[in-house]
């Protein structure tokens, strides 16, 4: 029984460490060394010349919005050029897009998927900063100046913008609370990071890299935006984070679309684990320790760690285990064990009951995460079968009156 005593103990220490722990270290560091998370001072003037680019996939619905909303940012005219990549579009995407004189249109009948596309668009950019979005986003009005100014920094590779999960309207979505709480937490993690030394990788709703520093990705990459800003830090270069520049978007129209997301989400994770396997060696110290507790932990030992403290703690409590260490004989297991049964069970009443999630925050937040782990554990397996197509599906979101900037 001592070896399931010790299996308990470092399933729960990783994944303390992981969704807390690696952090705290992060904070201390930064507060006793005087790391400041400031960006540079938005009155020095300085305006790179900017390329922004949006890949879009039968985004007929949205893509007007994401053209005015685009058109209105505020920067320098003269400096700036809008590209819009159409990959495979069979509806009315293209058309729309070719309204637009102010928008250089790239469509492509082939669908060949995101990275290809981005690949595309990159080739045909003129300008010194590339900057990334997604087309069912909206971005802030200064969200452009707020990214550029960081590039007078020549330290700086590339920059992360904020993604800001909107609540839906009808507060009817079961999505938006649990998706909303894990994108700030991502946001409080990313701020860390920065400060500490280098986001660990960008989400693509927005994201900035020198466009001497973008390498093209190969077409079966599926997390493009996580690799290629990975890709820049590896080069020295630091991925700064930006919580004033921000895309946002509504949740997942349903948990089924979500699970679609995020199981393709994890699958992707493994894949970079593999591509960027140099970064496990800590050739790069600073940036391998946060991208190994931050995102490797996340994808490859906190889900299965989970599984094994409930299984290991499940037996303690069943047998007649002493914990190591010195510690007090049952009564700690049982309190674990009482404990996990009454979250993982809250998470199965939410599936069965979404309803709760509406009068319980605690119980919907208990759901969310299981239902995160559980997602990435799936990803896991696809990534095993190699099934995960590389070309990406217009995710659903929830519906609501236009977003507004």
């Amino acid at each position: 029984m001592q070896f399931w005593s010790y299996v308990f103990l470092v399933s729960c220490f990783l994944v303390f460490y992981n969704y807390a722990g690696y952090a705290l270290i992060v904070l201390l560091v930064n507060k006793f060394a005087g790391k400041k998370t400031a960006a540079p001072d938005d009155g020095t003037g300085f305006f790179p010349s900017v390329s922004f680019i949006v890949a879009a996939y039968n985004e007929e619905d949205c893509i007007e919005q994401k053209i005015t909303n685009s058109l209105d940012l505020d920067y320098p005219r003269e400096k700036i050029e809008f590209l819009f990549v159409s990959d495979g579009s069979d509806d009315r995407t293209a058309a729309l897009v070719r309204e637009h004189p102010l928008v250089r249109s790239l469509h492509q009948p082939e669908r060949r998927g995101k990275s290809a596309a981005l690949n595309r668009a990159v080739e045909q950019a003129r300008n010194e900063v590339l900057i990334f979005s997604d087309a069912n986003t909206v971005l802030n009005k200064e969200a452009i100046r707020h990214i550029a100014r960081h590039y007078a920094d020549p330290g700086t590779g590339g920059v992360a913008g904020e993604k800001k999960v909107l609540p839906d309207p009808s507060g009817t979505n079961e999505v938006g609370t649990g998706e909303g709480l894990y994108w700030k937490y991502e946001s409080f993690l990313k701020k860390t990071d920065s400060a500490f030394y280098s986001v660990v990788g960008a989400a693509g709703e927005l994201f900035s890299f020198r466009s001497a520093l973008y390498e093209p990705i190969p077409d079966n990459v599926i997390l493009d935006d996580f690799v290629s800003s990975l890709k820049v830090a590896q080069r020295g270069y630091r991925i700064v984070y930006e919580p004033d520049a921000y895309a946002m978007e509504l949740p997942s129209f349903s948990m089924q679309d979500e699970k679609k997301r995020k199981i393709r989400i994890a699958a992707g994770g493994f894949q970079a684990i593999g591509l960027l396997a140099p970064l496990l060696t800590f050739k790069y110290p600073r940036l391998s320790f946060l991208y190994i507790s931050h995102r490797v932990f996340r994808w490859a030992l906190s889900p299965f760690c989970l599984v094994l403290a409930f299984i290991s703690n499940a037996i303690l409590v069943l047998g007649s285990a002493s914990p190591p260490f010195g510690l007090p004989s049952r009564p700690p297991f049982t309190i674990f064990f009482l404990g996990q049964l009454c979250f993982y069970g809250m998470a199965i009443t939410v599936s069965l009951l979404p309803s709760l999630s509406q009068r319980s925050r605690i119980a919907k937040l208990a759901y969310y995460f299981t239902f995160m782990n559980v997602c990435a554990i799936l990803g896991f397996f696809r990534f095993l079968r190699g099934n995960q197509k590389a070309v990406w599906e217009k995710a659903r979101r929830a519906q609501a009156t236009p977003l507004e900037s």
